[in-house]
């Protein structure tokens, strides 16, 4: 078993090492055929783990690979960690990362750089992976900055465009910001923990969770508080929680298949899978959890109405992945932290479909990306847009579709949770459902249904993406219509997730959903007649009469709420905000420090001056030099004197 375990994230790997270094050698063809063998490779081996893990008993494997090195008794250690919640990551990251793979195919089919691409796509799987299976914080950080190098590879691989390289230099600055709050957390860890190693770490929770530390020497900090906020800054960085979201939307610069890969099932999706993972040491600071719940409440409803007023289709899918990622961090912030594991799988699919069925209409209007140049595209894409409805449904919650299932219990779950900003939460939630309705079905009317808006060159040319595109497509809608029926009630209810994840009794909101719960059937049935559903209807009712029956009425709409658009439109002035009080702050402190340290002490004092000083010893030394015999017999003199002079004072 272990050798199998370690075949699944070296796979890919390899993959990355033959088709990057030997692209010449292998070719086109040859570097995504290896590239997808290593990843599917990677899925047969995750789903047989899963199989064994959750349908035979395997014990939890926890063991290390190989020591890297030791020092004053702590070890630091490449090792895996395989449970339930690992074997559920490792079978829906590979498994996006296939479909990914496959439908690059047709999406790079024509791209000059097509086997960097597909090497790129293996090492972001590959560190994926080595994420989720890690037994310890060195691994886990080793995954984390190694998904965002990658990430900044990928967002930025048409490094032509100006606006990609600005994008992934933005991804990358402000991971930064999180990760230093990560790596913060990390080290107080290690600092009075002693150790690296979850199992051992997570043992001694309960022995320091009433130490108190001192910030800056005045504040006192619970040490679990302080440890539980600086990791979920990192979580809030690498999921794209306010105010650290604005790397996302700018990150669609880079390929469809990246928006996928990178947006829906891995590397967003890792701050919500660390936060669960380390949930023994959450669960000990109810402030951590309360700030957790705000953070995710204003993400879930201020980045969804963003997604009300965009015009780029795949901006639209951007900022749905924001608010639903919102939704994961409440339910983590409730200590609903199964059914945040269980959206983050079921979002996976339905979302990398959007993304997918987003990128197949691109590739049909020539990399058109604007929805008010599209319209009646069901007609020419019906495959394409069949899967996008199932996607929709999936997103707005639609009963027994998947997204209902993690969606419903997120809602439930916080309305049962007993902590500050709960009620907030549970407003946000409930009116972001309506927002998640009406953008999603606004982007399907404007995209596939009503007038058409192409010009004639473009009609022309739209049909149906290749087999490599739409096959893909179908396979994803197939897990976003069942994934949830199958998987809710052992996953939720079953304790299928008990051996990862700690929730300490008071605190266990899922455990007092089981009451209510009697089977996906029955839970879907009710669903019809819950408030979330009718409110997602009146979402879907909206965007049907205004974009679908009196298209005209949105101009008028947008003319009288004006100021509100403007706020949504300039996405409320984060960007402007970081540009002109962050970074011209910034670059004031730099210039300052290049005019001060720079010009004026290193090369005014340091280099300038020491040659000015060399200069004007030289000339005077230079002055002893003048070449006069007299003058040479007159210092011989001088100094015979007084080396006579100083034995004689000397004795």
């Amino acid at each position: 078993m272990k050798t199998v375990i370690l075949l699944i994230p070296m796979l890919p790997l390899i993959g990355c090492l033959i088709a990057g270094l030997f692209r010449h050698q292998v070719g086109r063809a040859g570097a995504h055929w290896v590239t997808i063998g290593a990843v599917a490779g990677s899925f047969l081996l995750s789903a047989y783990v899963a199989w064994e893990v959750f349908f035979n008993g395997l014990p939890v494997l926890d063991y290390s690979v190989y020591t890297w090195a030791v020092t004053d008794g702590i070890r630091f250690e490449i090792g895996f960690l395989i449970d339930s919640l690992t074997a559920l990551m490792m079978v829906v990251v590979t498994f996006v990362s296939l479909m990914v793979h496959v439908y690059t195919i047709g999406y790079m089919a024509e791209d000059d750089s097509y086997q960097r691409f597909f090497a790129y796509l293996n090492l972001f799987t590959f560190a994926m992976l080595m994420l989720v299976m890690a037994n310890n914080f060195l691994q886990l950080f080793f995954g984390w900055e190694a998904v965002g190098l990658v990430s900044y590879l990928l967002i930025g691989f048409w490094f032509r465009k100006d606006s990609a390289t600005k994008a992934n230099l933005k991804a990358f600055l402000v991971n930064r910001i999180g990760d230093f709050g990560f790596l913060l957390g990390i080290a107080a860890v290690l600092m009075y923990f002693g150790s690296l190693h979850y199992a051992e770490v997570f043992g001694q929770v309960g022995t320091v969770e009433g130490t108190t530390i001192s910030i800056f020497g005045a504040t006192e900090w619970s040490l679990m508080t302080f440890i539980c906020i600086c990791l979920f800054i990192g979580a809030m960085g690498k999921s794209a929680q306010v105010p650290l979201h604005v790397w996302l939307p700018d990150s669609m610069e880079g390929p469809t298949p990246i928006s996928a890969l990178i947006h829906a099932a891995t590397m967003v999706t890792a701050g919500i899978f660390m936060v669960a993972r380390l949930s023994p040491i959450f669960e000990s600071s109810e402030v951590a959890l309360s700030f957790i719940l705000i953070i995710g409440a204003v993400t879930a409803l201020f980045m969804g109405l963003i997604g009300i007023v965009q015009h780029d289709i795949k901006r639209v899918v951007a900022y749905s992945t924001l608010s639903q990622l919102g939704y994961m961090t409440v339910a983590l912030g409730a200590s609903a932290y199964t059914a945040a594991i269980f959206h983050l799988m079921t979002h996976a699919f339905f979302k990398a479909l959007l993304f997918l069925a987003a990128g197949s209409v691109i590739i049909a209007l020539h990399h058109k990306q604007d929805m008010r140049e599209m319209g009646g595209l069901s007609k020419y894409l019906p495959v394409t847009a069949a899967t996008a409805w199932i996607g929709s449904l999936a997103l707005i919650g639609f009963p027994f579709f998947s997204g209902f299932y993690s969606k419903d219990l997120i809602i439930e779950a916080v309305k049962l949770a007993e902590r500050p900003g709960v009620a907030f939460a549970t407003f946000a939630v409930y009116a972001g459902v309506v927002v998640t309705a009406l953008y999603s079905f606004r982007m399907l009317y404007l995209a596939f249904h009503g007038p058409t808006r192409m010009d004639e060159e473009t009609k022309s040319h739209a049909h149906e993406s290749p087999l490599v595109v739409t096959i893909p497509l179908i396979l994803l809608a197939i897990p976003s219509v069942l994934i949830g029926y199958f998987t809710v009630e052992p996953l939720l209810f079953g304790g299928a997730l008990s051996d990862a994840i700690t929730v300490r009794a008071a605190n266990d909101v899922v455990l007092a959903l089981a009451d209510k719960f009697d089977g996906p059937f029955a839970f879907a049935l009710h669903g019809f007649i819950t408030p979330v559903f009718w409110l997602a209807m009146l979402g879907v009712a909206i965007a049907t009469y205004v974009y679908l029956f009196n298209p005209s009425l949105a101009e008028r709409i947008r003319a009288r709420v004006m100021p509100l658009w403007t706020v949504l439109d300039r996405k409320y002035w984060f960007d402007e905000l970081y540009q002109k009080v962050l970074t011209g702050a910034g670059l004031k402190v730099a210039d300052g420090l290049s005019r001060g340290g720079d010009r004026t002490v290193i090369d005014g004092w340091l280099v300038n001056g020491s040659a000015r000083l060399v200069g004007r010893m030289a000339g005077a030394l230079r002055q002893l030099q003048s070449g006069f015999l007299y003058h040479y017999a007159f210092v011989m003199v001088v100094a015979l004197v007084a080396l006579v002079a100083s034995f004689v004072l000397l004795r």
